[in-house]
C-alpha cells in the first residue's frame, strides 16, 4: 500500500484507502461553485436533458453491442465513476446489511437493461412515458389521498391511449421492458430511502454499482462480444456513462439542495415530454398524436399527484 509520503505533492487519500488525484478536491470545489450560481430548475432541466441525451448515444451502440452489451459497460463505467465520486466506506455496515446491498443492486441492472431493451424497440418518448408509471405509483401510494383516484384514472386513461397501438405501431416486448422499468424504478425509489437511512452520504451507491454491473456480465456474454470491442466504441459508451449517470446525478444533487421535494418532483414529471423532443429531433422519431396525449395524461397525472401529495420528508 502507498504511504502518504510516497503520494503526490497535493494528493489525499480516500475512504476506502487510495490516493485521490492531485487536485481532484480543487477541481471538485471548483465545480461544486459554478453549479452553485445556476438556479436549480435549470439545474434540473439541465439532468432530464442529459439522460435522454445518454440514451440517444446508446441507441447509436445497439448495432455493435446489442442493449445488453451497452447496458454492461454503461453500467461498469459508471462503477467506476460513482467509487470516485463517493468511494465505498467497508465497515460492519456494509456486511450486516449485505443482502440489502445485492438487492439494491439487481434492481440498478434489471432497471438499466430493461430500459435500453426498450428504447430498442419503442420510441423513446413513449418509452419513458410508461416507465415514469413506478414513481408516479410510488407517489399516489405514499399519499393515499381520495384525490389520487383521479390522478391513477388520468394516468389510466394515458396508458390507455397507448393500447391500440401496441402489437402495430409499437412493439410489444418494447412495451413489457418499459413495464418491468417502471417497476424496477419504483423499487429503486423505495430502497433508496432504506439504504439511505443506513448509509448517508452516497457510500452505499459503488458496492451497489458493483453488484449490477456482475448481475448484467451474463447478458452482455450471450448478446455481443465484447472482447473484441474497438477502442472508440469504448469512448462512445463512456460518454453514456457520464450523460445518463455522472452529470445528471450531480446536477440533481445540487439542485435538491435549493428546492423544495415537492417542486423537484413536478419539474421531472416534465420529462416524457423532454424525451419526445430529443427523440423527434435526434432519432427522427415520429409519434403520433395518441402518443402525445398519453404522455400528457401521464405528466399531468404524475404532477397531480406530487402537487396533492403529503409533504415529503
Amino acid at each position: 500500500m502507498t504511504s502518504t509520503s510516497q503520494m503526490p505533492a497535493g494528493a489525499t487519500v480516500s475512504s476506502c484507502g487510495f490516493p485521490d488525484p492531485p487536485g481532484w478536491k480543487s477541481l471538485t470545489r471548483a465545480v461544486s461553485r459554478v453549479l452553485g450560481t445556476l438556479p436549480p430548475t435549470g439545474l434540473l432541466l439541465l439532468a432530464i436533458v442529459s439522460v435522454q441525451l445518454g440514451s440517444v448515444l446508446a441507441i447509436h451502440t445497439f448495432a455493435a453491442l446489442g442493449p445488453s452489451g451497452t447496458v454492461f459497460l454503461r453500467v461498469a463505467f459508471g462503477a467506476v465513476l460513482v467509487a470516485i465520486a463517493a468511494p465505498p466506506v467497508f465497515d460492519r455496515r456494509l456486511r450486516s446489511n449485505a443482502a440489502l446491498i445485492v438487492l439494491f443492486g439487481c434492481v440498478i441492472a434489471i432497471q438499466s437493461l430493461c430500459f435500453f431493451h426498450a428504447i430498442a424497440r419503442i420510441p423513446l418518448g413513449i418509452a419513458v412515458t410508461i416507465e415514469f408509471m413506478g414513481p408516479l405509483g410510488v407517489a399516489v401510494f405514499n399519499s393515499r389521498r381520495p384525490v389520487d383516484l383521479l390522478w391513477i384514472a388520468l394516468a389510466g386513461i394515458g396508458l390507455a391511449l397507448l393500447t391500440p397501438d401496441i402489437g402495430s405501431g409499437l412493439d410489444p416486448l418494447g412495451v413489457v421492458f418499459a413495464a418491468i422499468t417502471g417497476c424496477a424504478w419504483a423499487a429503486f425509489i423505495l430502497l433508496s430511502v432504506r439504504v439511505g437511512r443506513i448509509f448517508p452520504g452516497g457510500s452505499v451507491l459503488s458496492p451497489a454499482m458493483i453488484v449490477a454491473t456482475l448481475v448484467l456480465i451474463p447478458f452482455a456474454a450471450f448478446s455481443s462480444d465484447i472482447v473484441q470491442i474497438a477502442p472508440g466504441l469504448l469512448l462512445v459508451v463512456l460518454g453514456v456513462a457520464v450523460l445518463s449517470t455522472t452529470i445528471p446525478t450531480v446536477l440533481e444533487f445540487e439542485a435538491l439542495k435549493k428546492m423544495p421535494l415537492r417542486k423537484h418532483g413536478i419539474i421531472l414529471a416534465i420529462e416524457p415530454v423532454v424525451a419526445m423532443v430529443v427523440g423527434a429531433v435526434l432519432l427522427a422519431e415520429t409519434i403520433e398524436a395518441r402518443g402525445l396525449l398519453a404522455a400528457a395524461a401521464v405528466m399531468s397525472a404524475a404532477i397531480g399527484a406530487t402537487y396533492t401529495g403529503r409533504k415529503p420528508s
